[in-house]
């Protein structure tokens, strides 16, 4: 690991604990997401502390995969950590496609002031199941993109989509007769109507995840990324870094979450001895441990195929998996650890549950990975056998 990952992480990691956990008190973080006020208030202390958007450079670099994973483990220490420091989805992984794909004029408009940390954006992909519309498989989408003179027109319905509500920034995904597609576009937009923002298990990201209604909307064509037909390809860009930093960020939580058990079960006595004296008790903990080890070595594993110049795409599917699974018995048994304390919310536990249960879903269920994995698995054999 390089020195300057080191000590950016110990440097975030102090900004955390120190600055952002005293926020978690904070009445203006409601159930869908910190407001806007909080958000912009966090980010203002993390920009005194030199640290906005930490895992990109000031040439416009990019960490590697290993060295993100470092910082955005230390960033998500608390469920506010990522907020302020930029390191959010879905922008993180929004400002990674940018980066990657955009041309100039696109990265000066839509890019910056992602990275500036002044503007939010959200990515229109998955679409209401109750209308057939696309889900973990983005084929089945039914939003469409038709030619209008020289740009586009754009008709379809969103859902969970994450941060719409506030956001400045908007990709937008679409079926045109060439392929799907990818669209940049500014927010607020008449054309994109914000039907409700859903009530849902978690509520660590602003803006909550909306039900949209895009009617008529109209998009140049510089505005679009790549070109007619390329969106599921630059997609695949977005997928696999996105993913694992989903592990990274959750990562920390549950460290977090873990130590505040650990703590507990220290502090609290019963039946004549502190809990982590009790077998049953002391026995979580060490299985969080060893879960937490597992998969802070799967999201470097993995972070070193990315690096190593491969989109990873069955690397983060296992990663996905392994992480999500292991990091939900981790929140799981630090809640029954702290008993009636872990439901409630006078610490991260309760929430931190509550977030890697939405997690397991997000960006592709278990499920879906193992069906996937599952496909290479007989894919592989039928080539051994020269079929």
């Amino acid at each position: 690991m390089s020195a300057r990952a080191i000590a950016l992480a110990a440097r975030v990691e102090a900004f955390v604990r120190q600055t952002v956990v005293p926020y978690e008190a904070d009445s203006r973080r409601g159930a869908h997401g910190p407001s806007a006020g909080l958000v912009a208030e966090l980010r203002d202390k993390a920009r005194a502390a030199g640290l906005m958007t930490p895992h990109i450079l000031d040439n416009g670099g990019h960490l590697s995969q290993r060295e993100t994973a470092l910082v955005l483990r230390a960033s998500g220490l608390s469920p506010l950590g990522p907020v302020a420091l930029n390191t959010m989805a879905p922008d993180e992984g929004n400002m990674y496609l940018l980066g990657k794909v955009a041309n100039e004029a696109q990265k000066a408009r839509f890019l910056a002031p992602l990275v500036s940390g002044e503007a939010r954006s959200a990515f229109f992909m998955t679409e209401p199941a109750a209308e057939g519309g696309a889900g973990s498989d983005p084929s089945m989408m039914q939003t469409r993109a038709v030619r209008d003179g020289n740009g586009w027109r754009i008709d379809g319905r969103k859902t969970f989509i994450t941060g719409a509500d506030g956001a400045s920034v908007g990709i937008v995904m679409a079926m045109a007769d060439e392929g799907a597609c990818l669209f940049l576009v500014d927010l607020p937009e008449p054309a994109i109507r914000i039907e409700r923002v859903l009530d849902t298990i978690d509520s660590s990201m602003p803006g909550g995840h909306s039900l949209v209604a895009i009617e008529g909307l109209r998009v140049p064509g510089e505005q679009m990324l790549g070109a007619a037909g390329d969106g599921f390809r630059l997609a695949q860009v977005r997928l696999s870094p996105a993913r694992l930093s989903h592990c990274m960020r959750w990562l920390g939580g549950c460290i977090r979450a873990n130590g505040i058990a650990s703590d507990y079960a220290n502090r609290r006595h019963a039946f004549g001895k502190p809990l982590v004296d009790h077998e049953g008790v002391g026995f979580m903990l060490a299985e969080n441990l060893i879960d937490l080890k597992q998969a802070e070595l799967m999201i470097d594993w993995c972070a070193d195929v990315l690096d190593g110049g491969s989109l990873g795409t069955i690397e983060s599917s296992m990663t996905k998996v392994a992480v999500s699974e292991a990091l939900m018995r981790v929140a799981d048994r630090a809640v029954q650890v702290m008993g009636g304390s872990g439901v409630s919310g006078d610490t991260i536990v309760e929430q931190m549950f509550r977030e890697i249960r939405a997690f397991r879903i997000y960006d592709g269920p278990t499920e879906v990975h193992k069906w996937s994995l599952a496909k290479k698995i007989r894919r592989d054999w039928k080539a051994a056998q020269g079929e």
